[in-house]
């Protein structure tokens, strides 16, 4: 079920499958419940085992025949090996806490992005250059998808495995708390200034080295007016005018690119 459905198991649990993920999933902190080989795929023992096999750990290591496995497995081409994982816990009062300089809070803010494949490439991103965290928030009927669905997982290459991802917060609630705890919150945004608005900045004009919160909004409508409204202040990223618009996943990174460079000089 978690495997097919993306779902959580009833222990919390969720499958990933295939042996770049599998090892992702074996090398971050998080429980492993089991693994699973069919027959053809017990060739991928010899590159996880050195995560197996250690006399510290025991991690179930279950087998069963290749028919069963396609049919239980997500992928139109399974390879043959499987994992149940509980994603490490956290909490919303957990990634907020601040540090200082280049060690201060980094985090994204998800808000109604709800093609897995995006919300899996964006965690990518964010973990490439640094961020410290991810929230997962919904806003009126725009939930965003679970970065741990099976498609999301494959395009974050395991990144939500390693990065504390907090979700189940209204995109008003989470906001409201990132600003009690002085956190700089800017709304990406595709909308013109207006004299009633928050600043609008470009890239290089926000100081990256404080802690930060970067909202990103849906695939189509992008954030909704009252989200942009609650944020200190909104982004935007100077572009052609012969184009309307960046998707989601290349805004974000263009913008933790720079934050990533600010952070490192």
């Amino acid at each position: 079920m978690a495997l097919r459905g993306g779902l959580p198991s009833e222990s919390g649990a969720v499958g990933v499958e295939g042996p770049r993920l599998v090892e992702e999933a074996l090398r971050s902190a998080c429980p492993i419940r089991a693994v699973l080989f069919s027959e053809s795929g017990a060739r991928h023992h010899t590159r996880l085992a050195p995560y197996l096999d250690r006399p510290e750990v025991a991690i179930p290591v279950l087998h069963t025949t290749d028919r069963l496995f396609e049919g239980i497995a997500d992928t139109e081409n399974p390879q043959g090996v499987a994992a149940l994982v509980t994603p490490r816990p956290t909490s919303l009062e957990e990634i907020i806490r601040t540090g200082e300089g280049c060690s201060s809070a980094l985090i994204l803010v998800l808000v109604g992005v709800q093609d897995p494949g995006n919300v899996g490439t964006i965690l990518r991103t964010a973990a490439a250059f640094g961020a410290s965290a991810a929230i997962t928030a919904a806003s009126g009927q725009s939930g965003t998808a679970s970065p741990f669905a099976p498609k999301a997982l494959r395009a974050s290459a395991g990144a939500a495995l390693h990065l504390p991802v907090v979700g189940g917060h209204a995109a008003a609630a989470a906001i409201e708390q990132l600003r009690a705890a002085n956190i700089y919150v800017m709304a990406t945004s595709s909308r013109e200034s207006d004299s009633n608005s928050q600043p609008l900045l470009t890239p290089w004009q926000v100081n990256w080295c404080r802690p930060v919160a970067l909202l990103i909004g849906n695939e189509g409508q992008g954030l909704p007016e009252e989200v942009e409204r609650a944020a200190d202040a909104r982004i935007r990223i100077p572009i052609s005018s012969s184009v309307e618009s960046l998707n989601a996943a290349a805004a974000a990174a263009v913008l933790f690119y720079e934050a990533a460079r600010q952070r490192s000089s």
